[in-house]
């Protein structure tokens, strides 16, 4: 064999091995690396991902790190995963109003917390925009589903927007923003039937203990409020303030309604469903047209800036509540919903809020879903709606704004003073560009030392709280809590039912008990069923959902 030949040889057998850039291999390749199989999971450049329960950050309370690749890869997919439609939030309806501070916390004036000009001031008063949602279903879906809600709130403030986003239900199903994808995909359409099936739910939250806590509440009564008006809204992540002297505090939010709290069980919900299936978003408007406008009062809880140890959770986990009588919820000020939209699309369905939208004398905690959530949000709105998504009115500051930014689809205008140069769109600049403000007040500078990992928090605590809900319940809410969990197990393999009544058990005795006899002697439900998807309707339906409905106390 001339020596040609040998080459061309052993480059065909080296193209065949997939060790040559020229040959086999693409798409539908399925060779696989030295310790993987057909089962094991990769990244889309074909890594085999070892750590898919948590992002990296400096010790396992975080903050997170921005060279997270496979996150990033991973979570700015999920971002991009539907056109034009929301991702996540899709069915909403939005009104404006104005914020009005009291000016304290408790006895002491609020600056003594946080230096946020929104805050200041006994009476001030801040216009917002707020948009409520269902999460997990489609634009068109009923508003009577199972589901958390969407309560995102933006204020025009004088220092630029504050967006504070968050849900009707004060926890969340995962504790950290590796796993955000895995909790949507679970509970939206199957991939090949797109229906959206009951054990793909189950599936995912029996091996993530940590959403116990949440299935509690989301298959009792409150899974279902009876409207936007009578519910609760939280920040769910935790944030912190910042005062003058440049030092933090932790903080929660939470919207409480001065309408009072009201829940549909599942058999309401249904009625209601079969009238109309948008009563929820019909009793806002209506309720603002006739002057009854919808008010909610604003509590924080406040915790200094440490781990508290002496805690049997971690106060950066999303999966758990502050207890209110270790940790008393405090006024701060209130909220009016006094104007409906004059345009649905250009109001409500363009307004883009993100977690990571805040002014001075606010600031991020290392809670790894805020910070997950800090990225993903404003990405996904610059995919949705464009990079030049803050000139749409709705979204743009009610105050001087001027970047260096440029160009970009949908760019209508340029957002530069006029005493600057108009030729010089960068910073620093000798030619009378933009400058950087001046530095007046004292920078929050905390300190952060630790090993980069992967790991989950110390105290995970995944039962305690999940049990103490179960029995703080009353009858009507835990029968409906087992009735629901029954009906949507019965469909579920075995497997899965199994590690549910464990998880249940875990969090109390009579919990798991009622869910394992409840399972035992329900007649097996065909796979896939769904109840029915509604129809245009009444102001009927819109009164029984007011009418009807379990009233709920505050947690």
């Amino acid at each position: 064999m001339n020596e040609k030949h040998k080459r061309d040889s052993k480059g065909q057998k080296e193209s065949e091995n997939g060790t040559s850039v020229n040959g086999a291999g693409g798409p539908a390749d399925q060779r696989t690396a030295e310790g993987e199989d057909s089962k094991t999971l990769t990244t889309r450049q074909g890594h085999p991902v070892k750590y898919n329960q948590n992002i990296r950050t400096v010790g396992n309370r975080g903050p997170a790190t921005l060279e997270n690749y496979h996150f990033i890869e991973k979570i700015s997919h999920f971002d991009r995963e539907r056109v034009p439609e929301r991702v996540v939030h899709a069915r909403g309806a939005g009104a404006h109003g104005y914020f009005e501070t009291y000016g304290k916390v408790g006895d002491d004036p609020i600056s003594k917390y946080t230096r946020a000009k929104v805050f200041q001031e006994a009476g001030k008063q801040t216009p917002v925009f707020v948009r409520f949602s269902t999460v997990n279903h489609g634009k068109h879906s009923p508003e009577t589903l199972r589901d958390p809600r969407g309560f995102a709130v933006k204020f025009y403030t004088e220092d630029g927007n504050w967006d504070l986003v968050g849900n009707n239900l004060k926890i969340f199903f995962i504790r950290d923003a590796m796993k955000f994808p895995d909790v949507v995909h679970a509970f939206i359409p199957d991939p090949v039937t797109n229906i959206q099936d009951t054990q793909r739910i189950f599936d995912f939250c029996c091996n993530s203990p940590e959403s116990l806590h949440m299935i509690t509440f989301l298959f009792s009564p409150w899974g279902i409020p009876a409207n936007y008006r009578e519910m609760q809204g939280s920040g769910v992540n935790t944030y912190k303030w910042v005062n003058e002297e440049g030092k933090a505090v932790l903080i929660k939010y939470h919207w409480e309604p001065k309408q009072g709290i009201k829940n549909l069980k599942q058999e309401d919900a249904e009625k209601i469903q079969a009238k109309n299936f948008n009563h929820a978003t019909q009793d806002l408007y209506e309720a603002i047209e006739r002057g009854d406008y919808p008010e909610w009062e604003l509590f924080v809880q406040i915790l200094s800036d440490d781990d508290h140890p002496e805690l049997d959770f971690d106060p950066l986990d999303d999966t758990k509540i502050w207890p209110k009588d270790q940790i008393p919820w405090q006024p701060v000020g209130r909220m009016v919903l006094n104007k409906n939209p004059e345009n649905y699309f250009a109001e409500v369905e363009q307004a883009a809020f993100g977690t990571g939208v805040l002014v001075d004398g606010l600031d991020f905690s290392d809670d790894k879903m805020l910070q997950g959530r800090t990225f993903s949000y404003s990405d996904t709105q610059r995919y949705r709606i464009g990079a030049n998504y803050l000139q749409l009115p709705i979204n743009a500051a009610k105050k001087r704004a001027a970047t260096n930014l440029r160009d970009g689809q949908m760019a209508y205008y340029v957002d530069q003073s006029p005493e600057r140069n108009p030729h010089v769109n960068y910073e620093p600049s000798s030619l009378n560009g933009l400058e950087e403000t001046t530095r007046s007040r004292k920078d929050y500078t905390p300190k952060v030392e630790g090993e980069l990992v992967h790991e989950s928090i110390d105290r995970t605590n995944d039962f305690k709280q999940a049990g103490e809900t179960y029995r703080a319940f009353d009858d009507v809410e835990r029968d409906e809590l087992i009735n629901n969990l029954v009906n949507g197990l019965s469909s579920c393999e075995k497997v899965i039912q199994d590690k549910m009544i464990e998880l249940c058990t875990k969090a109390d005795e009579n919990y798991g008990r009622r869910v394992g006899e409840g399972l035992k002697n329900h007649p097996n439900q065909q796979k896939g069923e769904h109840g029915p998807a509604g129809a245009t309707g009444t102001s009927e339906a819109v009164d029984e959902a007011g009418q009807t409905g379990h009233g709920s106390d505050s947690y």
